[in-house]
């Protein structure tokens, strides 16, 4: 399927050497005013070319907004866009036509439709991306009317962590997203890239200020939403939410997140402001350690302005999500990237007729996936959770009676 979501869903189209990519972004509400501006450098973050830690493909990855907004605001109908391919090289993958690159979706593809794109992967490339974070960032001004954030950085490239503590405001200004130990990742990056090999990476996405509550009982969970979504970005082979893995190490009485009144309004790990440009602080998010606010004058170093002043957590193991929905607290996810499978060393495939042959690449291909995948990581919580609240609308008799009674 090509369409995510369920009240507010995303259609994408277009393949990495075709004309262009694009979208239609349906269910979103009218009235809302759309600044392209946000959209652009939220696509400029994302777009290749930019660094020597990327691809060298150079798209300018204007998006082109066709219908569902007037001067300047959302009508309610779809917002349809697109995003043109300027700088394609398909004779880059001309030796590619009958082979099956390692690691690629080429032979998947292939034994599914018994047809394929050698040229870059055609739908299964990343290039698509471009589309989902175009969408994400609609999203987000969606979600900023509700005071809700989401930010994602790098917390490691290869064996090469950003330690105990992340650090967003280095992630906004990181020419890699890194979320600390920098220039280790960077080093990292390029030895592989100058090996001509590729490396793997993990992301740390968090969403601030959601409310308790978002997200279906059983089958669409936020979290299992949210899983779903990081999985089915390119690359991604796993998903950790709060805890994660550590979870299946602990007893019950250390995961569990105790509730007091004393936390009342606490938004543990946050800084004071639950905006996205006050969130610089460094956060303790890592590796399965949360921030506990030990006493009532700790919680004040940590209250924040979007949780409900009558509950509190005591920590937040749980990473924000009880039964599948929202508790009201930060939601904390990991995203690991596998390396990318585009290397330039001599490997070992098929051919289309079985035969055994040797794969040689040439083209543009980034080094570390994962760097370029924390944007998208972003905009796929982006949308998930602006997805949850127009779901809620039906959830009460009261909610429907608010609209129409």
């Amino acid at each position: 399927m090509n369409t995510f979501g369920r009240k507010l869903t995303l259609t994408t189209f277009g393949e990495s050497h075709a004309a262009a990519i694009g979208g239609v972004l349906d269910g979103f509400p009218a009235g809302v005013r759309i600044d392209l501006n946000f959209i652009q450098s939220e696509l400029d973050k994302r777009k290749p070319g930019g660094s020597k830690f990327a691809t060298a493909r150079s798209e300018g990855d204007r998006v082109e907004i066709l219908s569902g907004v007037f001067e300047g605001v959302s009508t309610g109908t779809p917002i349809g866009f697109i995003i043109r391919n300027e700088n394609q090289k398909s004779g880059d993958y001309e030796n590619l036509r009958e082979l099956f690159r390692p690691g690629h979706a080429d032979y998947a593809y292939y034994r599914k439709y018994g047809i394929r794109d050698h040229r870059g992967g055609g739908r299964s490339s990343a290039r698509e991306t471009a589309v989902r974070v175009a969408g994400g960032a609609i999203a987000q001004i969606l979600l900023d009317e509700f005071g809700i954030s989401v930010q994602s950085g790098v917390a490691s490239v290869g064996e090469i962590s950003c330690g105990e503590r992340l650090d967003f405001d280095l992630a906004a200004r990181s020419e890699i997203f890194s979320l600390g130990n920098e220039e280790a990742m960077k080093e990292e990056i390029l030895k592989a890239k100058q090996e001509h090999d590729s490396v793997g990476a993990s992301v740390v996405t968090v969403i601030r200020g959601a409310p308790a509550g978002l997200g279906e009982g059983l089958y669409y969970k936020f979290d299992a939403a949210i899983a779903a979504a990081m999985m089915g970005i390119n690359g991604v082979k796993a998903v950790e939410i709060g805890e994660g893995v550590n979870a299946s190490k602990m007893r019950g009485s250390q995961n569990n997140d105790s509730m007091r009144a004393a936390y009342a309004g606490v938004n543990l790990s946050s800084s004071d402001d639950s905006t996205l440009d006050g969130a610089g602080k460094p956060v303790n998010l890592n590796g399965g350690k949360f921030d506990e606010c030990k006493n009532e004058a700790d919680g004040a170093a940590c209250r924040g302005s979007n949780s409900d002043e009558k509950f509190g957590f005591a920590s937040n193991h749980a990473g924000g999500t009880l039964g599948g929905m929202t508790s009201g607290q930060e939601i904390v996810i990991k995203t690991h990237f596998k390396p990318t499978p585009s290397i330039f060393l001599s490997q070992p495939t098929q051919n289309v007729r079985g035969e055994d042959t040797l794969c040689e690449l040439r083209g543009r291909h980034d080094p570390c996936i994962g760097v370029r995948g924390s944007v998208v990581a972003t905009a796929m919580a982006r949308l998930v959770t602006a997805d949850m609240p127009l779901l809620n609308l039906s959830a009460n008799l009261a909610n429907l009676k608010k609209i129409y009674g």
